[in-house]
């Protein structure tokens, strides 16, 4: 009941000829309410008549001051350390106890004066989110800029999965040229297996395609380009002036960033190199993503089968791998989840190859030459393959 009534109610029985029954009928309420009225109004006058808040005295789902504090300490140690310090991010470095939702860590982030406030973003859902099925079925690749503590300028180049986010490779140089990119790529298949596509801007170090235009004769394909087409990889770029068709490595960028601005600046590119392995184990293991219902890039990467670029022969697929022939003339290759060494040649050692794998069937193919210089029948109870004619 508002004020306004009840102070007539009051003074209608006060200094007015009403009974408490005449005032119950007038006002249509009850007699025992008018006499709650009076005994407000003889002890604490007019302001006694003014309604309670039904608020309770004590929220029992408040959250505690203890937590609170620890909420504003973790804001603090990942700002210092260069890490996401979001709602997000501290809801993820809590015990999994009774910890507050994201949107009460930002309640009580905004209360502290430690939210910063930002101009009005489009919203999300307005986007249009594009995310590989599966791992390695594309990586992302750019490059940024990066200064050393005398300020000179160095160049760190990115190999991203789309799926996991995992972070593949990532290493600084003096300058990024078309080889770099080659080097890395091959360096990061070696270790992760070849990716079915590829995805980047139109630099000149990923591709000649717009530089070529309609003349091709005189601008042939970069080796990039050219190693992608003896792999099969299908090679996709971004339209000029489309950033976000590569948000994820743009925004894996400026998570990079801000984790080196927290660190000791690197003197040399030795010392950044290093910084960047740190890096890229945080990076992986330690940082759950919601985009990835919260799991780190490293268990998304290995949670699931990964994809691998396929060259048709005789209507089967054979699966596309790059390798280099090791000392003992033998390549390694996984086989229903075994290792097993496959014999090509001492005579072929440090030579690259591309190892053509269907089902138990291998075709082993000098990358330089295009000459075919092993084909194996892998017998899964053995570890080590003789070529194909050979006695094993």
């Amino acid at each position: 009941m508002s004020y306004s009534k009840n102070r007539a109610i009051v003074l209608a029985v006060t200094e007015g000829a009403m009974t408490t029954s005449q005032a119950a009928t007038h006002f249509d309420t009850s007699p025992r309410h008018i006499r709650r009225l009076l005994a407000q109004y003889r002890q604490h006058g007019l302001k006694g008549l003014e309604p309670k808040s039904r608020k309770p005295h004590h929220n029992p789902n408040a959250t505690n001051q203890q937590t609170i504090n620890q909420i504003i300490k973790l804001r603090h140690k990942l700002q210092n350390e260069g890490l996401d310090n979001g709602p997000q991010s501290i809801w993820n470095h809590l015990p999994n106890e009774n910890r507050p939702s994201p949107t009460t860590i930002w309640r009580i982030l905004k209360r502290a004066n430690l939210i910063t406030p930002q101009p009005q973003k489009r919203p999300k859902n307005s986007y249009h989110r594009f995310q590989a099925d599966l791992p390695n079925q594309t990586w992302q690749s750019d490059f940024t800029h990066v200064q050393l503590k005398n300020g000179t300028d160095t160049e760190v180049i990115t190999w991203l999965d789309d799926h996991s986010r995992y972070l593949l490779h990532v290493s600084a140089h003096p300058h990024i040229t078309c080889q770099t990119v080659v080097q890395t790529f091959t360096q990061t298949a070696k270790i992760h297996d070849l990716p079915a596509s590829t995805l980047t801007d139109n630099g000149m170090v990923y591709t000649t395609r717009l530089a070529r235009g309609n003349n091709t004769r005189n601008n042939q394909p970069n080796a990039f380009e050219q190693l992608l087409d003896e792999l099969n990889i299908t090679q996709k770029n971004g339209a000029p002036a489309h950033p976000t068709t590569q948000g994820k490595i743009e925004r894996y960028h400026q998570t990079l960033k801000k984790w080196l601005n927290a660190q000791p600046p690197a003197t040399n590119l030795n010392d950044l190199n290093t910084l960047l392995k740190d890096f890229q184990h945080i990076y992986n293991t330690k940082r759950p993503h919601r985009a990835l219902n919260r799991k780190t890039p490293n268990q998304a990467y290995h949670n699931k089968p990964k994809a691998h670029p396929t060259i048709t022969i005789n209507k089967n697929d054979w699966r596309v791998r790059l390798d280099t022939v090791d000392q003992s003339g033998t390549i390694t290759l996984r086989y229903h989840g075994k290792l097993t060494h496959l014999g090509i040649g001492r005579a072929h050692k440090n030579n690259p190859v591309i190892a053509l794998i269907h089902g138990p069937h291998t075709i082993i193919i000098n990358k330089n030459t295009g000459e075919i210089i092993a084909e194996h029948t892998i017998n899964p109870n053995k570890t080590y393959q003789p070529k194909n004619g050979q006695m094993s």
